[in-house]
């Protein structure tokens, strides 16, 4: 499939990707991810390895179309607000949060 990334055309295919990203291990997922194989990937790791730019030179939005478009599994960034911050919080909250909250009382 021909996609246009950082105003430059590339010609992609999904055996190509999965080759290219066979032995990379994935960074830590902090914005928008695919799922290649069994591994889920930052966007922009993976624009970095297919086409062989620097990371300023495109969007995340840009690389998540054409994975998208050759049939890998993309999600968006996850919602910071549904997170909590365990490190600000205390052993209480720290334990809590990590075990759930209490069923609600009737």
């Amino acid at each position: 499939m021909r996609c246009v990334i950082a105003r430059f055309p590339f010609y992609l295919t999904k055996a190509g990707v999965l080759e290219a990203m066979k032995g990379i291990k994935p960074e830590p997922v902090t914005g928008e991810s695919v799922t290649i194989g069994r591994r889920r990937y930052p966007v922009m790791q993976v624009g970095a390895v297919i086409t062989r730019q620097d990371r300023r030179d495109f969007s995340a939005g840009e690389v998540a179309r054409a994975m998208a478009h050759l049939g890998f599994t993309c999600r968006p960034a996850p919602d910071p607000e549904a997170v909590p911050d365990l490190a600000a919080a205390g052993r209480v909250e720290r334990a809590s949060a990590l075990l759930g909250a209490p069923p609600a009382a009737v």
